[in-house]
């Protein structure tokens, strides 16, 4: 049985605009808009929650968090990846002993490694738990390829190593990576604007930012792929292209935390060196909100 299947949302974190620490009271609202409109898992702690600026205590607190909020609802997949393999290990102990379905791990970003210490790197932390890992491929962010061959390795290898978040947006690699391991890995898309591609390869779902403004329309693309519609998520995905690219004109996650605040939710600051964007780009994202029937004229 999959992990998910769908949308997941790769949540925000709202911080207080007058000291950055986490507001709670907000997030809990997040969750349940999330919840109430359609998404099919929860991750949080991942690239677009900043888990980056987190101490290790406030992200198992928030970790914690969202797992008690969600209570059950839908599955709750924990981002604990590091460029320090103890450091993973430890937060994924942790996110485990606290409840989470799955853990979603970081390819190791800056000190980097070989693919053999990639492989050793994912192997370890599976081996400290005990529920399913998924891999988390984004060389744009961490300079870091997961190569085909170590995947399908991985998951022959190791059998809580069962997925991987790509978001390498190389269509060739991910043919190649389904075709080593005959279609059994767990596929997830990590770029909103490669859902239906990747549903084609026999992917189960995407890791969406997008998400976090239109849970529901995320939701639907999946579904009606999996309902054999396929013309029909092909334009929910066409119908999206402006929101995916304006939601992508600054860094993730500078202008979906703004999109949220739009929506009339508290995503609340960024932490440096994350910056609010800019006049110029807010209203073209409120354009582009708008005209997708999220917001109103």
């Amino acid at each position: 049985m999959s992990v998910f299947k769908g949308s997941a949302v790769a949540i925000v974190t709202p911080y207080r605009r007058e000291d950055e620490a986490v507001n709670y009271e907000a997030f809990a609202d997040l969750i349940d808009f999330q919840i109430d409109h359609g998404t099919d898992a929860i991750v949080v702690c991942g690239s677009t929650g900043e888990a980056a600026t987190m101490t290790e205590q406030e992200h198992e607190e928030v970790v914690r968090f969202c797992i008690r909020h969600v209570s059950h609802r839908v599955p709750v997949i924990a981002g604990t990846g590091s460029n320090c393999t103890r450091t993973a290990v430890a937060l994924s102990r942790q996110a485990e002993e606290d409840g989470a379905d799955a853990l979603l791990l970081v390819a190791p970003y800056y000190n980097k490694g070989t693919q053999e210490g990639v492989y050793r790197h994912f192997r370890m932390i599976a081996e400290a738990t005990g529920i399913p890992n998924i891999m988390y491929n984004v060389p744009s962010r961490t300079g870091n390829n997961i190569q085909p061959e170590t995947a399908a390795h991985l998951v022959r290898d190791v059998s809580n190593i069962v997925g991987i978040k790509e978001a390498s947006g190389n269509i060739s690699q991910i043919v190649k990576l389904m075709s080593l391991t005959d279609g059994n890995i767990e596929l997830y898309s990590g770029n909103d604007d490669q859902v239906v591609p990747l549903l084609s390869m026999g992917g189960l779902g995407v890791i969406s930012v997008v998400a976090n403004v239109a849970p529901q329309k995320m939701h639907d693309m999946c579904f009606r792929f999996f309902e054999g519609d396929v013309a029909g998520a092909a334009k929910l995905q066409r119908d999206m292209e402006e929101l995916f690219e304006v939601l992508f004109c600054e860094v993730n996650p500078i202008p979906v935390k703004k999109a949220v605040d739009l929506l009339g939710y508290n995503a609340g600051a960024l932490r440096l060196p994350l910056t609010d964007l800019t006049p110029e780009h807010t209203e073209c994202l409120r354009r582009a909100m708008q005209r997708l029937g999220l917001l109103r004229g």
